[in-house]
């Protein structure tokens, strides 16, 4: 009896997300073995009594085919009622939508905790005298909506945002049915966000927790100003305590300030933070240092919460090798076996030219490639540039080699000075979005690197390589990819024996893994745009 309550709410998110997915109108089967009479249950309703409730209350409108399909599935017995009363999963979703509500995402929260509240007001610990079967049909009928609004809320969030229209084209995460089941017969407990979602969900989800418990103590936060141009190792006086004391609040300066000294302690704390915000970590207290410590805490609360969001739109279990680029971080990280293995700088998209955000999987490097000059930039840049310069093609080691339309087709021969540089890596795509080195390495050395025209630049494009290849020694040791990198003067092709999922992915801000938070500048106006759907 135990393990029947304990499957309840298991199997209705399991036939919440096959509704979801491309089964529809696919019609699930009754399990003819749960009767009256073989059920330790005797409660059952019908079809009728589903599609008179759906259209007496159409906030459940929505749900209508999971209905069914639940109910359909354990042959119309009550789920959430048995002849004692309500069974143990119903407190337990109660609770869990009362800590929802609680963590100040969303008010329908509230308003499904009040509902199924009001039913356990009545439904105690056994079924009420003079209870008619319509009134108790009703009660069920509420529980298992209610529980598939949260369980769509838990995966699309706050007003189900359509990922697509805001530029995220990342296919969404998959739930593995068998191990939730699992973990909901171990654990004896409703399935929550933190259990269902990609780790990093909890880790920024315990991170706005710690900023509106910030706010909330009405610690001073006024714009702290910098009465000289910078602060350096010796300093002393000025706005040093004030910054000591900010430092010390956000959990960069291990202890609170005792004097306005700009000591060792202080400086360690200030790359902390410098780290922490995407700035270079050189313990100098300047302009841009001043400017991010200045952000109000409810600035940082609404890009948390935004960045949360996002969260729910990646796999909550990323491949145990895998490529993954943060557009404002400018980062790119390899993971083998789960575990960061390195890291490197990357260029991305201007803001004009914006990276976008999508998975694929590398299949090809390919060594002194030619570059296939796209037909945006033949029209804008090239053709203006030989209408100037006759041989400009020349002088830009191009050549035409045919047309497309009323515009000819250019690329750039393999070289020294080729705009990919020496090699590229291919994940084939619809966006022509690629990972490639660069000719110009200097500009690595910038903060702000949204430069190119969409692909994404490497700094450190042999690490790359030699990473993708290093299962094939035998045919690529690192003395060939050097020579084919660099002493190669015709294309050549590599086809990877096995491919590697790569996520090009953007958050301002999520939590590492030494458990601190980062922050970055929304390059591409995202954040505004769902500050737009989230906050209205």
């Amino acid at each position: 009896m135990n393990f029947r309550k304990l499957l309840l709410s298991t199997t209705i998110l399991t036939l919440l997300f096959a509704s979801c997915g491309q089964r529809k109108n696919r019609k699930v089967k009754i399990d003819e073995t749960i009767t009256p009479q073989t059920s330790y249950n005797n409660l059952f309703l019908d079809s009728n009594a589903i599609r008179q409730f759906i259209a007496a209350d159409t906030v459940y409108k929505p749900y209508a085919e999971m209905f069914i399909n639940f109910y359909r599935h354990r042959n119309f017995e009550f789920a959430w009622f048995d002849t004692s009363g309500l069974v143990e999963q119903a407190h337990n979703f109660v609770n869990l939508l009362s800590a929802d509500a609680k963590s100040m995402r969303r008010q329908d929260s509230t308003v499904s905790e009040k509902k199924i509240a009001a039913i356990l007001d009545r439904f105690t610990d056994s079924l009420p005298e003079g209870l008619t079967h319509t009134e108790l049909i009703h009660a069920e009928l509420v529980m298992t909506g209610e529980f598939f609004r949260h369980a769509e809320q838990v995966f699309k969030g706050k007003g189900g945002l359509d990922a697509t229209q805001l530029g995220w084209y990342i296919p969404r995460k998959k739930i593995d049915f068998s191990a939730l089941l699992d973990s909901t017969i171990n654990g004896k407990e409703t399935p929550d966000e933190e259990k269902l979602l990609n780790p990093q969900f909890k880790k920024l989800r315990t991170a706005l927790q710690k900023y509106i418990d910030l706010k909330n103590e009405n610690h001073p936060w006024d714009s702290i100003a910098l009465e000289r141009p910078k602060l350096v190792l010796g300093d002393s006086g000025g706005a040093i305590s004030a910054i000591k004391d900010r430092l010390h609040y956000l959990g960069d300066l291990n202890d609170a300030p005792s004097d306005d000294k700009y000591d060792k302690d202080t400086k360690d704390a200030v790359k902390s933070f410098q780290s922490r915000y995407g700035l270079s970590p050189d313990g100098v207290v300047g302009p841009n240092f001043m400017k991010a410590l200045n952000i109000p805490l409810d600035t940082l609360i609404r890009t948390i919460t935004i960045n949360l969001e996002r969260v729910r739109w990646i796999p909550s279990e990323l491949p145990k090798e895998y490529i993954w680029v943060n557009i404002p971080d400018y980062k790119l990280h390899a993971y083998e076996q789960g575990k960061e293995v390195f890291n490197m700088r990357v260029i991305v998209g201007s803001a004009a030219h914006g990276t976008t955000i999508f998975s694929g999987n590398i299949k090809y490097i390919v060594f002194a490639p030619y570059w296939n000059v796209p037909t945006s930039i033949v029209k804008n840049e090239i053709l203006p540039g030989i209408k100037n310069n006759p041989n400009y093609i020349k002088n830009h080691n191009m050549e035409i080699y045919g047309k497309d339309g009323k515009y000819p087709l250019v690329r750039q021969l393999p070289g020294p000075d080729n705009a990919l540089g020496r090699v590229k890596f291919l994940f084939p795509n619809s966006y022509n979005i690629y990972l490639h080195d660069t000719p110009n390495h200097d500009l690595f050395t910038s903060r702000n690197r949204g430069l190119s025209h969409g692909c994404v630049r490497l700094s450190e494009p042999e690490k790359m390589a030699d990473w993708l290849l290093r299962n094939d020694t035998t045919h690529y040791p690192t003395q060939v990819i050097d020579s084919l990198m660099n002493k190669n003067t015709k294309e050549k092709w590599v086809t990877l024996d096995k491919t590697v999922p790569v996520y090009l992915v953007y958050f301002t801000t999520w939590v590492d893994s030494d458990c601190k938070i980062n922050f970055r500048k929304d390059i591409y106006g995202h954040d505004a745009k769902i500050a737009e759907k989230l906050f209205k």
